[in-house]
């Protein structure tokens, strides 16, 4: 059995982006509950594509699996420990940087929408964008933050090197 690397500078780095992540998005959640009036029904328009607008979400992406009771809402807490635990493991063994850092970026907002879940019993999302008839889901930094860490993997997966088979050959 091989031994788990050692936390070398890159992550060092990457842990701390997965901190910082956890940190923007929770800072950026305090705000819009304690210093701004969203809480009380009110709409913040930054741009005419763009607004703040709080809502609850008590499921998982986009709203999926709602889980209204108690026992839904653990499940949904357990399942994403054991992701964060998974991922994280992933992150301490992975050996390149981009991969490093979309995982911090993928375990710091799970952390981040975790901490609303068991805080509130919900995830906590603000931000609201739509362009004429079409609108997104109403979102938050952590989400935000999960993305851009997929996209990093997408990416990273179609770079060359990627595999250990295309470095042999």
């Amino acid at each position: 059995m091989k031994p788990a690397p050692a936390l070398n500078r890159a992550r060092l780095g990457a842990l701390g982006l997965m901190l910082a992540t956890a940190i923007v998005d929770q800072a950026s959640k305090y705000w819009v509950l304690n210093l701004t009036d969203l809480p009380f029904g009110d709409r913040i328009a930054v741009m005419p594509t763009l607004d703040l607008v709080l809502t609850w979400n008590q499921g998982i992406s986009y709203g999926l699996f709602r889980q209204d009771g108690p026992l839904g809402r653990w499940l949904l807490v357990g399942a994403t420990v054991v992701a964060i635990v998974l991922l994280a493991a992933w992150l301490l063994r992975a050996e390149r940087r981009l991969v490093q850092a979309g995982l911090a970026l993928i375990v710091g907002g799970a952390i981040g929408n975790l901490v609303d879940r068991v805080a509130h019993g919900a995830v906590v999302d603000f931000v609201y964008f739509h362009v004429l008839d079409f609108s997104w889901y109403v979102f938050n930094l952590a989400d935000c933050a999960i993305v851009a860490g997929v996209a990093a993997l997408l990416y990273d997966s179609f770079r060359p090197g990627h595999t250990d088979a295309s470095k042999a050959g």
